[in-house]
């Protein structure tokens, strides 16, 4: 068989440690040797010895997710093999979390994480339930953290003396170090429009970094399990 999909740009070849890898700007490729962690619905290919098992939430982040909207559905992956990873053709990057760092991010955005790395649903600081009710995964431990967003990310530090104010439907994550609480403002696009209205950003204080994607959330499709 020829052509350019046969090429080498296209094949894939066999892992050379265990763990996460970028297979292509789409897809991440991880060879497990023991257990990890995905989303429901993003494996697109295996092979090997695996084994896939839904993960449940606990009571508490399942309640949060009947509450909110948000969650994160988990699928384990156990045995020995390789597996690919995507989700809606969305750009995969991969986030290493050292010991000690926690790292805030939508559930939206995960895609598939090493079993070493501890996962808990949390309310975001200053937001409750009467500001927008949001609730975001937070990360610790050491291991590796695949995500997916919906176009190239944008990475903005952010100072004590510079705060970053971020659309609340724009932001991925942020970095554990950083304070948020919820700023309210003219709506640019009421103003645009003549008319009156608040818009509500999430705003960082402290050192640190968030995590942008280049546009506003869509309407997210029911999970296909």
């Amino acid at each position: 068989m020829k052509g350019d999909l046969f090429s080498s740009e296209h094949m894939v070849q066999p892992a050379v440690a265990p763990g996460m890898s970028i297979e292509n700007a789409k897809c991440i490729k991880y060879a497990v040797d023991g257990e990890m962690f995905a989303r429901q619905g993003a494996m697109i290919a295996f092979r090997g010895n695996l084994q896939f098992e839904r993960k449940g939430q606990g009571v508490g982040g399942m309640l949060k997710r009947a509450v909110t909207g948000e969650g994160l559905p988990l699928m384990a992956v156990r045995g020995r093999g390789e597996a690919w990873f995507a989700h809606e053709a969305q750009n995969c990057f991969i986030v290493e979390i050292e010991p000690g760092d926690q790292f805030t991010v939508n559930g939206r955005n995960v895609l598939c994480f090493d079993a070493s790395l501890s996962y808990e649903i949390k309310t975001v600081k200053g937001s409750g339930i009467a500001g927008g009710g949001l609730f975001n995964s937070v990360f610790s431990g050491h291991g590796g953290l695949g995500l997916v967003c919906d176009g190239t990310p944008l990475v903005i530090p952010v100072s004590a003396q510079y705060p970053v104010y971020v659309d609340t439907d724009a932001v991925v994550g942020w970095t554990t170090r950083l304070q948020t609480s919820l700023h309210r403002s003219q709506s640019i696009g009421s103003m645009l429009r003549g008319g009156s209205g608040e818009a509500v950003q999430l705003m960082l204080q402290g050192e640190g970094y968030v995590v942008v994607r280049p546009s506003e959330a869509t309407p997210q499709r029911p999970q296909q399990h």
